[in-house]
């Protein structure tokens, strides 16, 4: 009976038509416009007395705030990684929920554009240490341990660190699109002082899903920690880099950050450079060790390539002052910043909303600050880009002819 049935079932597949799978890109970006309209900011506090941030948006739009230890804890991360989830664009916010515990943020929480799941990186104290991979299936409700998986050493045997990163992205373009992908670093053997020239910032990146992750070359530039990407409308990364050491007798200006280009989806990275415009965190340099985390996110927009960066924006050796930039063209030129935040603060990290969802035409920038001490709360700003576009001009190029203001 089979065999009767098979030339048949064979011809009618042949004849089937054929709809090709929609690109990535033609989900998750949409047009200029939902982040236009008129100009909005808002402030929520997330936090309270914890570190290290770090903010993604899931598949359906809940927005996911990430946080680590609490400063008295400092080296052990006795309080672990939690999250609090936003299911309406950011106006109201949820509970606590405990990703993993005890451990060390790792930074670096990934969506999976195909699966919808999101990965997080805890280790087990301050690093380098035991680390693993956990994983939600349900937009940051719930975290399981990801029992199989594996992070695999880069050509020089070494395992990289995550801490800490920006969160890491999903690729949309090219041949490697749907390939995960997050900054990481190599300490050296220790954080220590004696040790800074020798570290270097890398990536790993996933192509089965989160299961196996694999570790990049080595940013260019030794003394590098911290790191970000982004990718860009023409499958290319921009890596964006902390700076914590200068070899000696280097001219270079740790004040500023530093930067690199992969074409191929992360694997690589060339022509580093010290960017000229973007700041370390405090712009007095405060010695070996300055600098500062940011936060970097390129907004899904069709065929353009808005990226924003945020970090200090200040002119003494304290960090304060939490300030994001603009770039139109890819990173090529920084034209505009405005400050979000005034006062003491530190790290941050930067994501966007996605098409068709609540979180739509928001920004989402997730800040260390308080009144008189940097590290004291978590705070999350959500705003459009027209209140960003009410900011000041940099002087570092211009605004482009196409954006509608």
């Amino acid at each position: 009976m089979l065999s009767r049935l098979l030339p048949k079932i064979v011809s009618f597949a042949v004849f089937l038509p054929c709809f090709p799978l929609p690109a990535a890109e033609s989900i998750q970006e949409g047009e200029l416009g939902t982040f236009m309209g008129r100009a909005d900011l808002e402030m929520h506090k997330l936090f309270e007395g914890e570190r290290d941030p770090n903010i993604v948006v899931a598949l359906d739009g809940t927005v996911v705030a990430s946080w680590g230890e609490v400063e008295d804890n400092f080296a052990l991360g006795k309080e672990g990684i939690r999250v609090r989830r936003s299911e309406d664009g950011g106006k109201t916010w949820g509970p606590l929920i405990t990703v993993a515990k005890p451990c060390w943020h790792g930074g670096g929480v990934t969506v999976d554009e195909g699966s919808g799941d999101i990965f997080a990186f805890p280790e087990a104290r301050y690093p380098p240490a035991r680390k693993w991979v956990c994983r939600s299936r349900d937009h940051g409700k719930s975290w399981h341990k990801v029992e199989k998986a594996v992070i695999r050493p880069d050509h020089r045997g070494n395992v990289p660190d995550m801490h800490f990163a920006e969160h890491g992205i999903t690729l949309r373009h090219g041949r490697h699109a749907g390939r995960l992908l997050r900054a990481a670093r190599w300490y050296a053997g220790g954080d220590n002082r004696g040790n800074l020239p020798r570290m270097y910032n890398t990536a790993i990146y996933s192509d089965d899903g989160g299961v196996t992750w694999n570790t990049s070359e080595p940013f260019p530039e030794l003394g590098t920690g911290e790191g970000a990407v982004a990718e860009l409308s023409d499958g290319r990364v921009y890596y964006n880099s902390r700076r914590h050491a200068d070899p000696p007798g280097s001219k270079y200006n740790p004040a500023l950050r530093w930067e690199a280009w992969s074409e191929d989806g992360g694997l690589t990275w060339k022509d580093a450079a010290m960017c000229r415009i973007l700041p370390d965190g405090a712009r007095k340099s405060i010695g070996p060790g300055s600098g500062c985390f940011a936060g970097l996110v390129r907004l899904p927009v069709k065929g353009r390539d808005i990226l924003l960066y945020s970090n200090c924006d200040s002119v003494t050796a304290e960090r304060r002052d939490v300030t994001v930039w603009v770039s139109f063209d890819g990173a090529g030129t920084w034209p505009l910043k405005r400050r979000v935040w005034e006062g003491p603060s530190a790290y941050s990290s930067l994501n966007a909303g996605r098409p068709g969802t609540a979180s739509e035409g928001w920004i989402y920038l997730l800040l260390e600050g308080g009144k008189s001490h940097r590290y004291e709360d978590g705070h999350l700003a959500r705003f459009n880009l027209s209140w960003l576009l009410e900011g000041e001009e940099t002087g570092d190029g211009k605004l482009p002819g196409w954006l509608d203001r």
